[in-house]
């Protein structure tokens, strides 16, 4: 996964007007204590990081 489609996954998720917001302030275990942006940042794979995103917000199957 591209980072490109990562973020357009966030914005199918989110809208596109909070996705970003939500990916700068909501903390996740799944990344060690880190936002998605803070991962992305270190160099988590975003593929990794959809995985946990797609965790905590409990979404449905098919957008895994």
């Amino acid at each position: 996964m591209r980072h490109t489609e990562f973020w357009s996954r966030m914005d199918d998720a989110l809208g596109a007007g909070y996705s970003r917001a939500w990916a700068r302030q909501f903390v996740m275990g799944d990344l060690g204590g880190r936002t998605a942006q803070e991962a992305l940042d270190d160099g988590v794979p975003p593929k990794e990081v959809w995985a946990a995103v797609w965790k905590a917000l409990e979404l449905p199957a098919r957008d895994r």
